[in-house]
């Protein structure tokens, strides 16, 4: 005596119709997070890829940053050396 409403434990499926069914199942998903991002309308990959192109020149931009107050820094601390070193051997033509 079987139950009615008890669900076999196991499904018998041929290969082909599970790789299908899964194929199916991860298009289905792919589609629904791009459509939760707001990247259904078909221009995703274009959309991503200039995301992309965005954060690398950002990160260019900051990279760029960086060196720029490094550089000055040390422009800075060399200016400040050479004033003290002129004003250190008197060759700023002030009172002797």
């Amino acid at each position: 005596m079987t139950d009615e409403t008890q669900q076999p434990s196991v499904l018998s499926m041929r290969q082909e119709d599970l790789d299908e069914l899964l194929t199916r199942a991860a298009e289905r998903g792919a589609e629904r997070c791009l459509a939760h991002l707001g990247l259904e309308n078909g221009h995703a990959a274009r959309d991503i890829r200039e995301l992309r192109d965005l954060l690398e020149a950002w990160r260019d931009a900051r990279h760029t940053a960086w060196q720029t107050a490094i550089k000055v820094a040390t422009t800075g601390i060399l200016a400040s050396l050479l004033v003290g070193a002129a004003i250190k051997l008197k060759l700023m033509g002030g009172p002797q």
